[in-house]
């Protein structure tokens, strides 16, 4: 049985009945996000219940073996981003986000409310778990991350997330994760039919004001 991940939750109003799972990046944790709930235009969106879920604290090769919170392992960033990619770590995590999704359908809210989301590695894992999902999801929203295990994407993906709304968006002189690999992570989604909205703004491994707003428009299009 999969162990259900520590939380912290935030509802933007009673009795919701949409909910986003909003996963840190790495060595950060729950907390990571929460500010940003309350600088989000949500006016005209169903309550929503915000899910910051903590990961696992393991050790990280790229930082010589420190245990921290991190969804999987990674030997590298930067333009090695991709090295020895943790495949067992990312789908174990994939399990416990999972688990995750089916904590908030027993809490009454269908899979097709829910949009799974993430910075950083918590992108790599909104990407990894929503393109591989059974059921229909509200959207997948990736910030400053890649599509991980890019070659399997093709034979995991499943159809009932094909048309699914995937949120990117990038910083343009990201030293962490470079843009050139934020872009090709959208063009292998775009070139598998995926519906990819793209944003990309002059910041580096963060978040900018404009993301923000862009952010809230998006969340309006997808639970409106």
């Amino acid at each position: 049985m999969t162990t259900i991940l520590e939380t912290v939750e935030i509802e933007s109003g009673t009795n919701p009945t949409a909910a986003i799972i909003w996963m840190h990046g790495l060595g950060a944790d729950a907390n990571d996000f929460v500010p940003i709930v309350k600088e989000l235009d949500l006016h005209h969106c169903p309550a929503i219940r915000f899910v910051f879920p903590n990961a696992p604290q393991i050790p990280v090769t790229l930082n010589g073996g420190y245990i921290m919170r991190a969804w999987y392992d990674i030997a590298a960033a930067g333009t090695d981003i991709n090295k020895r990619e943790d495949e067992s770590g990312l789908r174990h995590s994939q399990q416990q986000i999972e688990a995750l999704i089916a904590r908030e359908n027993a809490r009454g809210i269908p899979s097709d409310k829910i949009i799974l989301a993430g910075f950083s590695q918590g992108c790599a894992m909104s990407i990894q778990t929503g393109l591989r999902y059974s059921q229909k999801l509200a959207g997948i929203m990736g910030l400053s991350g890649y599509v991980p295990l890019a070659d399997k994407v093709s034979t995991e993906r499943h159809v009932a997330n094909q048309n699914t709304s995937i949120f990117l968006v990038h910083g343009t002189v990201d030293p962490v994760i470079p843009i050139q690999r934020a872009q090709q992570s959208r063009d292998l989604l775009t070139s598998l039919g995926y519906q990819v909205e793209w944003h990309d703004y002059w910041m580096q491994h963060s978040v900018s004001p404009q993301e923000i707003i862009d952010i809230g428009n998006w969340l309006r299009k997808v639970l409106t």
